[in-house]
């Protein structure tokens, strides 16, 4: 007895050599389906399941070889590179994810599908292949901005060329990551036909909707204009010590849309960039590092400047943290009380400037202590030589000139 006639969806694979169960090509079709979003059961008559199957395997195989090449030579001529061994480690997530979705793209394993499943399964991976990318491009300009700053040191004394390359390097970057990330979705909207669509649509009120988001984003992109006058007008920096609403810090972070401050007590000041091109603010380190301070002392007047002047000399010779630049100690001022005396100081930083004015104000205070007590400040009164005090009858009298004060006054009960 003859077997029935096959089927026609059938008929090309028996045709073909295959099998000419239709039960194992429909679950060959079930696998397709979770892949192509085809219909359970509907299989395409030109694709056979396991030479896709093992057509991508064959592209993995592949593309594993070439990660462990890349990956070995990379560990071998990072020993000698630090570049190349950033780049290897912050990198090969997204290289071995393009390695393999462009061996899928070489090897094709959706030939022979229909058309609709084989435009779906490449338009997935021109998507992944363009994410994948900008991934990719994103760590090379990190690893980029790595190399640039490698060798620049933001510790050594006089930093001002290496805080300015710090600030623009690392803005540079910023602004390339984000054009990268708006490229990138821009490139993958625009796989989609619908959005070209509406795209070619929008072009004709480009200015209307330019107007409506400038309006909207008035604050952000004032802002991000704000960071890139900053950056490339050197009016700020990193590492730049400034004084803002009465607070002293240094610049931690300098953004296109805010400034992160670093308070001296460790708290943190976060200020939109436009309020640095807004608002007056003291940057002490603009030109140069060097700053002066002051310190000041109240004496009485008797008290003879020039032992304080040379306390002062040796106080600085002896200490590191004075720059062996400028100093003078001057009467800068008078009190109905006491003189006013301002020692200057200078050093290489704030913070050593800082700490070089609370030691030489301990060290000045303490020599007025042990070799001039009487000429610390003090309040004057004038005490007449006849003081007037209560007699033991209760009338008043003139004290005795020989007799101290602490007894001109007698106990009436013990008279």
């Amino acid at each position: 007895m003859t077997p029935p006639a096959a089927t026609s969806r059938s008929a090309p694979i028996a045709a073909s050599g295959g099998p000419p169960y239709l039960p194992v090509r429909a679950c060959r079709g079930c696998a397709w389906a979770a892949i192509t979003g085809h219909p359970v059961g509907v299989q395409d008559p030109g694709w056979d399941l396991g030479h896709a199957a093992f057509v991508t395997a064959l592209a993995l195989v592949a593309a594993g070889i070439v990660i462990l090449v890349v990956h070995l030579l990379s560990r071998r001529l990072g020993r000698w590179d630090p570049v190349l061994a950033s780049l290897a480690g912050r990198a090969r997530y997204a290289f071995r994810a393009l390695t393999v979705i462009v061996a899928l793209l070489i090897a094709r394993p959706e030939e022979g599908a229909s058309p609709e499943s084989v435009d779906r399964f490449r338009h997935t991976m021109v998507l992944l292949l363009i994410g994948v990318g900008a991934w990719l491009l994103a760590w090379l300009a990190l690893v980029a901005q790595e190399a640039a700053l490698r060798h620049q040191d933001l510790s050594v004394p006089d930093n001002l060329r290496v805080r300015r390359l710090h600030t623009q390097v690392i803005l540079l970057r910023r602004i390339t990551v984000a054009v990268i990330a708006v490229t990138a979705v821009a490139a993958m909207l625009l796989t989609f036909a619908s959005v070209r669509a509406i795209g070619a649509s929008l072009l004709a009120s480009a200015g209307v909707v330019g107007i409506v988001v400038g309006m909207a984003a008035q604050t952000t992109l004032s802002n991000v204009f704000a960071g890139l006058q900053l950056a490339f007008s050197d009016e700020l920096r990193l590492d730049d010590v400034v004084v803002v609403e009465q607070e002293w810090g240094r610049i931690e972070e300098l953004t296109l849309t805010y400034v992160v401050i670093r308070l001296w007590d460790e708290r943190r000041l976060v200020l939109p960039t436009t309020y640095f091109t807004q608002t007056p603010f003291q940057n002490w380190t603009r030109h140069e590092s060097r700053v002066i301070g002051s310190v000041i002392v109240y004496a009485d007047y008797s008290l003879p400047v020039g032992p304080l002047r040379q306390e002062l000399q040796r106080v600085l010779e002896n200490s590191p943290l004075w720059d062996r630049r400028e100093w003078v100690l001057q009467v800068v001022d008078t009190t109905p009380t006491t003189m006013v005396l301002r020692a200057l100081m200078s050093s290489a930083d704030a913070p050593s400037n800082w700490d070089l004015r609370c030691d030489v104000r301990e060290r000045l205070l303490a020599f007025l202590a042990e070799h001039y007590p009487d000429q610390l400040p003090r309040i004057r009164a004038d005490i007449p030589a006849a003081a007037v005090f209560a007699a033991p009858d209760g009338r008043p009298q003139d004290r005795p000139r020989d007799q101290p004060l602490d007894q001109s006054r007698s106990d009436p009960g013990s008279a």
